[in-house]
């Protein structure tokens, strides 16, 4: 299952603290060079697994919580203070 680091646990719970219920979704897209989509979302779809983590949500689509199984999701701010998400395997 994705995990999350402390930096990731922190941002992803600020930018949906805005609305109960709300969280970060991953979603596979068609495209052949396996591109994952991140947006904020007021809740997650009926059939996407749930990663609550310290009042962290990331919501993951069928085909993002397959490719992220074995992966942990980090989080950092740029210069200009916005958001960069990256994955990396576990361990």
């Amino acid at each position: 299952m994705l995990q999350l680091t402390e930096n990731a646990t922190t941002i992803v719970r600020s930018i949906s603290e805005q609305s109960q219920g709300a969280g970060l979704r991953l979603a596979s897209n068609a495209e052949p060079d396996g591109a994952l989509s991140a947006a904020l979302v007021p809740t997650a779809e009926a059939e996407d697994q749930v990663i609550e983590q310290e009042g962290a949500r990331v919501f993951l689509d069928q085909g993002a919580a397959a490719e992220l199984d074995d992966k942990v999701l980090d989080a950092g701010m740029d210069d200009s203070g916005n958001v960069q998400f990256g994955i990396s395997l576990q361990g």
